[in-house]
C-alpha cells in the first residue's frame, strides 16, 4: 500500500525514463546507422500504417454488417483473428519490435509501481498493438453505425479485450524470457517453437487438401467449439454485445464481469513474475562441472585442414561447434526440405499433371529448395558479429586479422549452406524425383554466384550495421531493420536474376546456357568479394568504437 501513495516520484520516474530515451534517440541521429535506422523504420511504420487503415475499415465493415442483421454473437468471428494476430505476431516477427530490455532499469532506484507501469507500456508499444487497436476500433465503429445505442456496451467489452490482450501478451513474453534464460529450457522452448511453425505451415496445404469436400463431422465440431469459444475472451465480448443487444443488460454486465476476471488473473501472473525481476531475481546458468584431476592436464587438438591458417580453423572450429547447439541453426536446416514436402501436399491451380503444386515441373523443387535455404542462412550472414557480444572486442586485441575471423565465418556460413544442399537434393529426389544432371548443375552454379554476393554484402553490413543478438530475450534474435531491408534488396535482385536466367534456358531447353551464366557471374562475385574481404581490415578499425559499443552495451 505504501507504493501506491508516492504517485508524483512514479510520474517524475517515468518523465525521466522518457527523456533519456529520447536523448538516446537523437544521439543516434548523429551517425549514419542511426539516420539509415530511422528511414527503415519510417517505412515500416507506413507499411503497418497501410495495413491498420485497411484492417479498421474491413472490421467497421463486417461489424456494421453482422450487427445490422441481428447477429451480433458472430462478432466473435472478427474478434478471434485480431487475439490470434494480437498474440502470434510479436513471436514469429521479431525484427519489427522494439529492442529496448526494461530490465535494465532495475540498476536505478525505481519503484515497482514505475517498473511494472514501464514493463506493461513500454512492451506494447509494437505493430500488433497498433495494428490491433486501430482494428478494434473499426469494430466499435461499426457497431456504432449499426446500433447507436450499443456503442457503451462495445467499447466497454472492447476496452476489455484490449487489456487482456495487453496484459495476456506480457505476461506470455515475461514467463518466455524466463524460460529463455537458462539453456535447458530454452532447448525445449526452441522445439516447441519449431513444431508450431512446422505445424502453422501445414495448415494451407491441409485445408486446401481436405477442405474442398464437405464433411458432415465439421458442423458436429463446429457445434461444440462454439459453446466452448465464449468462455473465452474472444467469444465472452461477443456475448456481452449480443446480450445488450438483445436487451438482456444483466447478463451483459455479467460477461463484462467475466472479462474483468480474466484481465485480473492474467495480471497477477504478470505480477508475479515482474515481482520476482524487481526484487533480484538472476537466472543464470548451470555451473560447469568440475574437471577431475585425471582430465585437466589433458588438451584436445583444434581442427586443422590443409592450406588453411590456424587463427582461421580455430574460429571456424568455435563457429561450427557454436552453430551445432543453435536451435535456429536446427530450423535452417530443416525448413527448406520441409517446405518441399508442404508443395507436394498443396493440390496444384491445374487440372493437368500430378495435382500437386510442382507436380508439373518437380525439376524446380531442387532449385526452390535451395533458394530457400540461402534465404534463411541470410540472418547470419548479415550480422557475423551479432552473437559474440563483448567478446567481439578480443578480435581487437588478440594477434588475428580481422579479415581471418570474417573469412571463418564465411567458411563456416559456406559448409553450412553445402551440407544444406545436400539435404534439400535428397528431399527432392524422395519427394519428387531425382532433378535432371542439367538443373542440378545449374543451381550449383547459381549457388556459387548467389553466395559470394551475400557473404560480400553480409561482411560490410556486419561491421556497419551490427546488432547484438541475445537469444534469451524476444527482439533480439536478428539483425537490425537496415540490415534486414538492405538483405530483401539483395535477394530480390540476386534471386530474381538467377530465377530468370534459370527459366530462360528451360524455356529453350538449354539448361546448360544458365549453368555457362552463372559460372560467369559466380567468377566476376568470387572477384569483388576478395577485393572486398582484403580491405574489410582497415573498415573494421574505422568502425571499431562503434561495433564495441552496439555489441557491448546493454540493450
Amino acid at each position: 500500500m505504501a507504493e501506491l501513495t508516492v504517485a508524483p516520484g512514479v510520474r517524475e520516474q517515468l518523465a525521466a525514463v522518457a527523456r533519456v530515451r529520447w536523448q538516446l534517440f537523437v544521439n543516434s541521429l548523429r551517425t549514419l546507422r542511426g539516420r539509415m535506422e530511422l528511414v527503415s523504420h519510417i517505412f515500416i511504420t507506413l507499411g503497418f500504417a497501410a495495413g491498420g487503415i485497411g484492417g479498421l475499415a474491413a472490421s467497421c465493415g463486417a461489424a456494421y454488417y453482422v450487427v445490422s442483421s441481428g447477429k451480433a454473437e458472430w462478432l466473435a468471428i472478427i474478434l478471434w483473428p485480431i487475439f490470434f494476430f494480437w498474440q502470434l505476431f510479436p513471436v514469429v516477427a521479431t525484427a519489427f519490435t522494439e529492442n529496448f530490455d526494461t530490465s535494465n532499469l532495475l540498476r536505478f532506484p525505481l519503484s515497482y509501481s514505475s517498473f511494472a507501469l514501464i514493463r506493461i507500456v513500454y512492451g506494447s508499444l509494437e505493430p500488433a498493438t497498433m495494428l490491433s487497436s486501430q482494428w478494434l476500433l473499426g469494430v466499435a465503429s461499426g457497431v456504432a453505425m449499426a446500433s447507436p445505442p450499443l456503442f457503451p456496451w462495445a467499447a466497454i467489452a472492447l476496452l476489455l479485450v484490449a487489456a487482456v490482450n495487453i496484459l495476456l501478451a506480457r505476461m506470455i513474453f515475461s514467463w518466455v524470457e524466463r524460460w529463455l534464460a537458462q539453456r535447458r529450457t530454452r532447448e525445449i522452448l526452441g522445439v516447441f517453437f519449431l513444431l508450431f511453425i512446422i505445424s502453422f505451415q501445414l495448415i494451407g496445404p491441409l485445408m486446401s487438401r481436405y477442405g474442398r469436400s464437405a464433411h458432415p463431422d465439421l458442423r458436429q465440431f463446429a457445434d461444440r467449439v462454439l459453446p466452448i469459444q465464449r468462455l473465452l475472451p474472444p467469444g465472452t465480448a461477443a456475448s456481452a454485445i449480443a446480450s445488450a443487444a438483445d436487451g438482456d443488460y444483466a447478463i451483459a454486465a455479467g460477461t463484462l464481469g467475466i472479462l474483468g476476471i480474466y484481465g485480473a488473473a492474467i495480471f497477477w501472473f504478470l505480477d508475479l513474475r515482474l515481482r520476482a525481476q524487481f526484487h533480484g531475481e538472476n537466472l543464470s546458468e548451470a555451473p560447469a562441472l568440475a574437471e577431475s584431476s585425471g582430465q585437466r592436464g589433458i588438451v584436445r587438438a583444434g581442427w586443422s585442414f590443409p592450406g588453411i591458417p590456424g587463427s582461421v580453423a580455430a574460429i571456424f572450429e568455435k563457429e561450427m561447434r557454436y552453430l551445432s547447439r543453435s536451435g535456429p541453426m536446427l530450423f535452417t536446416l530443416i525448413m527448406p526440405v520441409f517446405i518441399l514436402f508442404i508443395f507436394r501436399l498443396t493440390p496444384s491451380t491445374s487440372h493437368r499433371g500430378s495435382g500437386s503444386f510442382l507436380g508439373g515441373s518437380s525439376d524446380m523443387a531442387f532449385p526452390i529448395g535451395a533458394a530457400y535455404a540461402l534465404l534463411i542462412l541470410t540472418n547470419m550472414v548479415y550480422n557475423n558479429f551479432g552473437s559474440e557480444g563483448a567478446g567481439v572486442q578480443m578480435y581487437f586485441t588478440a594477434p588475428v586479422l580481422i579479415r581471418s575471423a570474417i573469412l571463418a565465418k564465411n567458411l563456416a556460413h559456406s559448409t553450412i549452406l553445402a551440407l544444406e544442399m545436400v539435404l534439400v537434393w535428397i528431399g527432392a529426389s524422395l519427394i519428387y524425383k531425382p532433378p535432371a544432371l542439367g538443373t542440378t548443375l545449374a543451381t550449383l552454379s547459381g549457388i556459387l554466384f548467389a553466395l559470394p554476393v551475400n557473404l560480400t554484402v553480409g561482411n560490410l553490413l556486419s561491421i556497419s550495421s551490427p546488432k547484438k543478438i541475445d537469444y534469451g530475450t524476444f527482439g533480439r534474435q536478428r539483425a537490425s531493420n537496415t540490415t534486414v531491408f538492405a538483405s530483401f534488396g539483395v535477394q530480390i535482385v540476386v534471386v530474381g536474376l538467377a530465377a530468370v536466367t534459370l527459366m530462360a534456358g528451360r524455356s529453350f531447353d538449354r539448361v546448360w546456357l544458365a549453368t555457362i551464366v552463372f559460372q560467369v557471374f559466380a567468377a566476376v562475385a568470387w572477384v569483388v568479394y576478395s577485393v572486398v574481404l582484403k580491405s574489410i581490415e582497415h573498415m573494421a578499425f574505422g568502425h571499431r568504437e562503434e561495433l564495441i559499443a552496439e555489441l557491448t552495451r546493454a540493450s
